[in-house]
Order: structure tokens, then C-alpha cells, then sequence
């Protein structure tokens, strides 16, 4: 259905403009608010405490033996 240079109604622009308008909603990643995430377990937690240098070698490995006894029982 071509009516001079109009596509269904529209000009082929615009189409064009809808399309890129809809890829970039439905196509960028962003996350949703209120979507629920999974927390970090208390170990995950004691390794990036570890990594970031909060704490020292002795305070990650008692506290990984009590974390790791706890889970045990």
C-alpha cells in the first residue's frame, strides 16, 4: 500500500522512528525497581569484607570456621 511516499498511513520515518524508539525500550538493559535479587550469603559477604581489606587474615579465617560450623549443625 503505497499513497505517495506514505507507508499505512505514515511516512516511512516515522516508522523507521518507532522502531528504533521500541528496540531501545524493550532492548536496554537496566534493572527493574522493586524486581527482588538474591542477597549474598554471610560467607560471599566475609570474602568481600576480606578482599576489600576490612578485615585481616586471622578475623577471615574465624570467622569462615564459625560461618562454615554454623551451616553444618
Amino acid at each position: 500500500m503505497y499513497y505517495n511516499n506514505y507507508y499505512w498511513g505514515m511516512n516511512l520515518i516515522w516508522w523507521i522512528l518507532w522502531g528504533i524508539l521500541l528496540l531501545w525500550i524493550f532492548a536496554t538493559p537496566y534493572d527493574i525497581p522493586g524486581q527482588r535479587k538474591r542477597k549474598d550469603s554471610a560467607l560471599q559477604i566475609l570474602r568481600n569484607r576480606f578482599a576489600n581489606g576490612q578485615i585481616t587474615v586471622k578475623e577471615y579465617e574465624e570467622a569462615k570456621k564459625l560461618l562454615i560450623n554454623e551451616s553444618t549443625k
